[in-house]
């Protein structure tokens, strides 16, 4: 079916404004997702899954400006954790801020270094997992990440790995666009924890493919922000093997457009996946959440935890479906939305979705939106407690059930922390 004019001359001068790289074995996989990208046409409001979020500013050829934040004031989230250190500054890696890559139990590559062999492990994963995300819903923007992508990093877990692997982007060009394309196996029986944080660039396309064999196990916890005019869009696809746990967080404060896609599909049985999401946002701040988990297998676990407080304006967006298959007999689904709404201004829009060919399972969904307790308010003033702190006690408090998905509770107290500071910045 040709694509519609206009939907046509956008994808054409956005193409005409990249370069794909040469050669390697990335070269098929790029050149299929470039005829995908070219099939589909890049993302419009009149698009199912576009329609809360206005594309764009993320799929034309200009990359509107975005101020460089002056963070002096607070070091990177995770800056106390005995982690290794990758860096990327506007979406180029930086080998002089960056630990040595080598750790025990860990292979970890860049993609542009990697390209060049004749025979790669992630040969078998680079654009595969992006090409099933693509049904039933399309994802142009992902496969325009995998066509034009110049660098990332590859990561192999070969055994358990206690120490996280920290990825921190850095912001320095008010005009910078970049792309990054992660590829991540966890072996059978490995475990894997990685971070994420750093507003990455003016513009930022990141997509990530994570493979959890038999067994495996891959946490992640992700921090966006804080320089406040940037805009992104990020892609997690991930595919999970048998008795396999992938469970994902993320923290975002700040940013005028940040739209964070998850697709997930437990192929073994028993396999466990959540992801979770905390926002906090302030006047001109939308952020979209859209998460499609397909449950293929017996006895398997999915939680959708997402919660977002908003005011003056800000706008939250969260789009969610559970998928069961005939074949996935005993799935435990469970999703639910929610946002807090500081003021009239706000808005909070959100689609949840059940769709499920089997008959013997507990899924549920909710979806709800409202203001501060007043009684809860009004209980913490009676006690002497100041309004504004009451107020921040009662965020913290709504925001808690999505950072008790994080793992390691030493990396969620200092989430909790990070949201505490913004909640106080806001006082000033």
């Amino acid at each position: 079916m040709a694509l519609a004019k206009v939907t046509q001359d956008e994808t054409d001068a956005r193409l005409a404004s990249l370069s794909m790289p040469e050669g390697g074995w990335p070269a098929i996989a790029r050149r299929d997702a470039l005829a995908r990208v070219q099939s589909m046409g890049l993302p419009h409001r009149r698009d199912e899954y576009w329609k809360y979020t206005r594309p764009e500013s993320l799929t034309s050829p200009d990359v509107i400006p975005a101020a460089v934040f002056d963070a002096s004031d607070e070091a990177p989230i995770f800056a106390t954790l005995d982690a290794l250190n990758i860096v990327f500054v506007d979406g180029v890696f930086d080998a002089d801020q960056s630990d040595d890559l080598a750790q025990t139990g860990l292979e970890i590559e860049r993609l542009e270094n990697a390209a060049s062999a004749d025979i790669h492990w992630a040969q078998d994963i680079y654009g595969t997992l992006e090409t099933a995300g693509q049904n039933p819903v399309k994802r142009p923007l992902a496969a325009l990440n995998t066509a034009f992508a110049h660098d990332g990093i590859l990561i192999r877990a070969t055994t358990i790995v206690e120490r996280p692997v920290n990825l921190t982007y850095i912001h320095k060009s008010d005009r910078s666009d970049a792309m990054l394309h992660h590829v991540i196996k966890v072996e059978q029986g490995a475990k894997l924890t990685l971070l994420e944080s750093g507003p990455a660039a003016s513009r930022f396309n990141k997509v990530m493919e994570v493979s959890v064999s038999d067994q495996g196990e891959f946490h992640h916890v992700r921090a966006q922000g804080r320089d406040h005019e940037r805009r992104a869009v990020t892609h997690i696809f991930a595919r999970l093997g048998e008795e396999s746990v992938f469970k994902s967080f993320t923290l975002t404060a700040n940013g005028v457009l940040t739209r964070n896609e998850c697709v997930l599909e437990l192929t073994g049985d028993n396999a466990v996946a959540h992801i979770a999401g905390a926002c906090v946002g302030d006047g001109e701040f939308h952020h979209d959440d859209t998460v499609f988990i397909t449950h293929d297998a017996v006895g398997c676990e999915s939680r959708q935890v997402f919660k977002k407080v908003l005011r003056n304006g800000a706008i939250g967006v969260f789009q969610g479906k559970i998928l069961v298959k005939p074949d996935a007999q005993k799935t435990d689904g469970y999703q639910i939305s929610q946002s807090l709404l500081l003021d009239d201004d706000s808005q909070f829009l959100a689609k949840p979705e059940l769709e499920i060919y089997a008959d013997d399972v507990a899924c549920s969904h909710g979806s709800t939106s409202g203001a501060i307790d007043e009684e809860a308010l009004f209980y913490l003033k009676s006690r002497g407690v100041p309004a504004s702190d009451a107020t921040d006690l009662l965020t913290l408090a709504f925001l808690a059930e999505a950072v008790q998905e994080v793992e390691d509770s030493n990396i969620g107290d200092i989430v909790t922390e990070r949201m505490s500071a913004w909640l106080a910045r806001r006082k000033r």
